[in-house]
């Protein structure tokens, strides 16, 4: 399923991550920024060393990263460039910031990828594995997110949603139905 907003297409697929050839990928990081399981662990896994090589130098430089927050890498063996961590939120039931928290996730990924003139991204649901987050909530704040951010900056050409599962993927695509 695909949407275009102004010259920007929105793209949602079922697939893996690590095999997106877009300009850059989105790591769905913890704080330690050392690797991890799931979509971390397999983005690493893929990557090489040369990724978590640059991970401990920014953790030597700055410390962990908050959730919410965002910081890039290049991607070593992979297809992407480059790798942009981010740390999104432990579902606690909604009680501790958590939409505030995953809508950070996914601005500031997209502000640090224009910064950097990376035109094309995949991003994960970031959150819904081991963190917890209910896939359904998540998925209206990771797509509203985007259509947000790309109406105010006519920027990217494409973004991508790439879905480990065809469950994740049809909830995805009916909340994009639900917000288009």
């Amino acid at each position: 399923m695909q949407i275009t907003i102004d010259k920007t297409r929105i793209e949602i697929l079922q697939g893996d991550i690590t095999k997106q050839d877009t300009q850059a990928i989105v790591n769905a990081a913890n704080s330690s920024l050392l690797g991890g399981g799931g979509v971390d662990g397999a983005i690493h896994r893929t990557g090489g060393p040369e990724i978590l090589e640059h991970c401990k130098k920014i953790r030597k430089e700055y410390g962990t990263l908050p959730p919410g927050n965002a910081v890039i890498t290049p991607a070593g063996n992979l297809t992407a460039e480059f790798v942009i961590h981010t740390v999104g939120p432990i579902w606690r039931e909604g009680k501790n910031h958590e939409a505030e928290v995953l809508k950070n996730c996914y601005k500031n990924s997209l502000s640090l990828a224009q910064r950097e003139m990376i035109r094309s991204l995949s991003f994960p649901s970031i959150s819904t594995g081991a963190y917890g987050y209910p896939i359904d909530k998540a998925s209206k704040i990771a797509i509203s997110t985007v259509i947000e951010y790309v109406k105010k900056h006519s920027f990217f050409d494409e973004i991508r949603f790439v879905l480990f599962s065809q469950y994740d993927l049809a909830v995805y695509e009916e909340t994009m139905n639900n917000l288009i």
